[in-house]
């Protein structure tokens, strides 16, 4: 199975579309048993340039303590996790829409493997 380099991944993370070559890959992803673990991995990924940004500007623009700033981004990050986790199951299906696969493939796959057919 051929796996993406780090370029090709945040470009996966961030929704493009892989090449025909990672297509075995992507299924991969999105039904691995650790799957739910790997989406929120990306979601993570995905948010931390823009926390990063967000430190910055709150903490050289405004008189926020630190403390406060951290929380509060930290408060973002863990309610952007909830929402997009929740959805999971859906997004996974998308995705492996996108690279060719026919929809409910994700569902299924999960299911013959014997993991969680939904998250939650």
């Amino acid at each position: 199975m051929k796996r993406p380099g780090p370029v090709r991944w945040l470009h996966y993370v961030y929704g493009g579309r892989l090449p025909e070559a990672y297509r075995e890959w992507v299924l991969h992803d999105a039904t691995a048993k650790t799957w739910v673990l790997r989406f929120a991995f990306r979601i993570f990924a995905e948010a931390l340039p823009w926390l990063v940004a967000a430190y910055l500007v709150l903490t050289l623009l405004t008189p926020l303590p630190v403390p406060v700033v951290l929380l509060a981004l930290l408060l973002s990050l863990l309610l952007s996790l909830f929402l997009t986790v929740t959805s999971a199951d859906e997004l996974a299906e998308v995705r492996l829409t996108k690279h060719g696969f026919p929809p409910g493939t994700g569902k299924a796959v999960r299911k013959r493997r014997g993991g969680a057919s939904t998250w939650p």
